[in-house]
């Protein structure tokens, strides 16, 4: 048998088809290698997969129906899926909105359908955000909390992708999980993320741009916690208890810790060996003060227990930049 894995060039696939091709399962990658950030980076990614016999790569956008259907019709031994490809980042679909709905909505339908054109798929999982949440000021953020005031263009396309799912399990029985994701970050991380952004500057003694003067707050959760999610997650499909209980379930995957973000800049600066120069800024349309996930029903449910402090994984984070670009 075998899992598809979209997204796989980008962060979080990468490290999630990793896991899964490391304890010697087949895996498909998929990914469209668009240019939202460096594809340098991506394609470094891949060849890390490619090293694995397991592994093939598919180059399709996920919301190309038809190359979609092709690959499931060719993959009859795919049991599951993990569809973690998506137009992230809450600021540019300020200006871009167009291709959130794209990536986020007719990727999310087009995965679905797929799916169900798979004679053996037992489970999708896919990705969701903790930007549904929208300003929601009750923290921490329960899975129960209402989510129907996005904020941002991102946000709704990631609830839009909820809802699609929620009635395709009504209409076809298709077990599927939704991971609400917070703030993840580590190793071959995004070069538009927090972590990366400020150790790049650091480290080329640039200013740093310090939305909200710095009074923010983030759930941040480090890459190895949320793969072990992700994976606890795929093997625990939700069972399909008939009409009014569908086979579908959604998490929040955090690490139950709501960080100050001046504290996270001094951890950077001290793996950095250098200060930052900080230049405040106000808040960023479509942007929340403070995140924080409450994960009771992930620890019942999936095992799921986050065990890596933003001291261990900002080292760690530094550690990887410096290597990866010979510094």
């Amino acid at each position: 048998m075998a899992v598809i894995v979209t997204g796989a060039a980008g962060f979080i696939g990468f490290h999630v088809a990793a896991a899964l091709l490391n304890r010697g399962e087949a895996v498909i990658g998929v990914d469209n290698l668009n240019a939202y950030y460096d594809p340098a980076l991506k394609e470094a990614r891949l060849a890390y997969l490619r090293r694995f016999a397991g592994f093939r790569f598919h180059r399709i956008d996920v919301a190309d129906k038809a190359a979609m259907f092709a690959l499931v019709d060719a993959s009859p031994e795919v049991d599951r899926v993990i569809h973690l490809a998506a137009q992230a980042g809450v600021r540019y679909s300020l200006e871009d909105p167009w291709a959130y709905v794209d990536a986020n909505v007719h990727g999310q339908l087009t995965v679905m359908e797929a799916c169900l054109r798979l004679p053996a798929c037992r489970h999708l999982v896919y990705a969701s955000s903790s930007s549904v949440y929208g300003g929601n000021t009750k923290l921490p953020f329960a899975v129960a909390d209402a989510v129907d005031r996005p904020i941002s263009i991102y946000a709704a396309t990631k609830r839009a992708a909820e809802l699609f799912a929620e009635t395709y399990a009504h209409l076809h029985r298709l077990p599927m999980t939704g991971l609400r994701f917070f703030s993840v970050y580590g190793p071959w991380g995004r070069p538009d993320m927090a972590a990366y952004i400020f150790t790049d500057a650091i480290l080329h003694d640039r200013p740093i741009e310090v939305f909200n003067a710095g009074d923010m707050r983030r759930d941040f959760t480090y890459i190895d916690d949320i793969v072990a999610g992700v994976l606890a997650a795929l093997e625990r499909p939700p069972a399909d208890a008939g009409p009014e209980d569908r086979p579908h379930r959604i998490y929040n995957l955090g690490n139950h810790t709501s960080e100050d973000l001046n504290r996270f800049i001094r951890l950077i600066e001290t793996a950095c060996g250098r200060s930052a120069r900080r230049i405040p800024k106000g808040m960023q349309p479509g942007d929340v003060r403070a995140t924080y996930a409450d994960i009771d029903s992930a620890q019942r449910d999936l095992g799921f227990q986050p065990s890596t402090p933003i001291d261990t994984g900002i080292a760690r984070f530094v550690a990887w930049y410096r290597d990866y670009h010979d510094m």
